[in-house]
């Protein structure tokens, strides 16, 4: 059976790109945000863990001319687009740290895990055995959200984000007891919805987050949302933890 987090996955995946067309400077900025870290070269072996749909598998691609996508839903791994050059594998973070399944390459040269470190339970194993698998002078880059948000969530939400997000500064500290040089950084996006769209994608938890609710908890959630934010448009700075270990 699939976890909670997996299900929820499985059920957004056909409408998950939606959440973000609104917003391609978004993805543009959160591309070169990762490139400019990972500087992946044509022929680089890739590996994006978590690609969901492929959003920065694509810029990855078109740098190092193919990339491997990795993702525990089978779901989002069949929204990547067929004309990226990729190999998808069907597996979670663990199952790649641990050797559980099968790669196309014995080592990488740049590894991305863009937001999904939270999901993973035993986070010290999974950062020792990814490390394991960069080549020398290998990069991996975790892009995770810190352990506050300005999003325009409801109380119980905000709440709960920040019993559950890991602090960036301990996954920093579990690559570097995987013998990775690493750099913590920060940067910050300005978003701006139309307050019925993001109110539709908190309907739709586009956040894994929101699927700790329950359907009448969404809708009280959603009511305090409108009380909170009467205007026609949500604005707020999505801001990211860029967490860079590299292989001597």
């Amino acid at each position: 059976m699939p976890g909670k987090s997996e299900a929820h996955y499985e059920r957004l995946a056909e409408r998950y790109d939606e959440n973000w067309e609104h917003s391609p400077e978004f993805i543009a900025w959160m591309t070169r945000q990762i490139v400019e870290r990972l500087r992946p070269e044509q022929g680089d072996r890739v590996a994006d863990v978590g690609c969901g749909t492929g959003l920065f598998a694509r810029g990855l691609a078109e740098r190092a001319g193919r990339v491997v996508c990795i993702d525990p839903s089978a779901k989002m791994l069949e929204q990547v687009p067929a004309g990226l050059p990729h190999t998808s594998i069907t597996a979670s973070a663990e199952d790649v740290a641990a050797g559980r399944v099968q790669l196309p390459v014995d080592r990488f040269d740049a590894i991305l895990v863009k937001e999904a470190i939270h999901h993973v339970r035993d986070r010290g194993a999974v950062l020792r055995g990814l490390g394991g698998l960069l080549a020398p002078g290998g990069r991996i880059l975790i892009v995770m959200l810190p352990t506050t948000i300005e999003y325009p969530l409801f109380s119980d939400a905000l709440h709960l984000f920040e019993e559950l997000q890991p602090d960036p500064a301990r996954i920093s500290d579990g690559l570097e007891r995987a013998r990775l040089t690493v750099h913590l950084t920060y940067e910050s996006f300005p978003l701006s919805f139309a307050r019925e769209h993001y109110l539709q994608m908190v309907h739709n938890r586009y956040m894994s987050l929101l699927s700790e609710f329950d359907d009448a908890e969404l809708g009280r959630g959603i009511e305090e949302i409108k009380k909170q934010h009467p205007g026609e448009r949500l604005e707020f700075h999505d801001r990211f933890a860029f967490v860079l270990g590299r292989r001597a």
